[in-house]
């Protein structure tokens, strides 16, 4: 147990000033690719924090966490209203914020399991305790799936605006996290009538949130 701590607390201390180079996600999704007869395609280009649009960081959290800059890497209220949503019989959906995504991004095994999840527990009270709130969105921004084989937001940014990370509108940026938690079955190249609803109302919350600073 010892080991565990003291490996894990280094890990996560060094990838607060080391950027990851890969995740569990993209090699999985290489070895499906590949599976499917399809090449590795694996596009995405590191962007510093300062270096990413603040209109996509607002709308991230206006889409997926709007207790971002506030919470401790969990928020009670939306697990609550996760799970009953969930009770009642209505589609599943998830009360995971973005500092809980990219601890399960960054050092966990793509999957659902209790395991998975307490371990995803755990690095997220680590992440939040060592990298602080811009290394967290930095992170999420970087290595977040975005498209089949697209990965972070300058990857994403070029391949559907032709344009760098640092200068989406707002309409844009809230179209991009508009697609998720599912890139692969939606993209913001051909929005349906569900991801235009979606970008409105990321739109409404960006504006709720305007003033929150990092």
């Amino acid at each position: 147990m010892i080991w565990f701590f003291a490996i894990t607390i280094f890990w996560v201390l060094a990838c607060r000033f080391i950027n990851p180079p890969v995740t569990w996600l993209m090699i999985q999704r290489g070895f499906e690719q590949k599976a499917d007869g399809k090449d590795w395609k694996l596009e995405k280009k590191w962007r510093d924090f300062d270096e990413l649009s603040e209109n996509l960081k607002y709308a991230a959290m206006a889409g997926e966490d709007a207790h971002f800059l506030s919470h401790w890497g969990f928020d009670a209220k939306s697990i609550q209203n996760a799970y009953e949503k969930n009770q009642s019989g209505k589609p599943m959906r998830g009360g995971s914020t973005i500092s809980q995504q990219t601890a399960k991004n960054v050092f966990l095994w793509p999957g659902r399991s209790w395991i998975r999840k307490g371990f995803e527990a755990y690095f997220t009270v680590l992440i939040e305790a060592l990298w602080g709130k811009k290394r967290i969105m930095e992170v999420y921004l970087n290595v977040i799936e975005m498209g089949d084989g697209i990965y972070g937001a300058e990857a994403a940014t070029q391949f559907y605006y032709k344009k760098p990370a640092t200068q989406l509108s707002k309409p844009q940026a809230a179209l991009l996290i508009a697609v998720l938690p599912n890139p692969r079955r939606w993209t913001p190249a051909k929005p349906t009538a569900y991801i235009y609803k979606k970008q409105r109302l990321i739109l409404g919350n960006m504006r709720r949130i305007k003033n929150l600073k990092f």
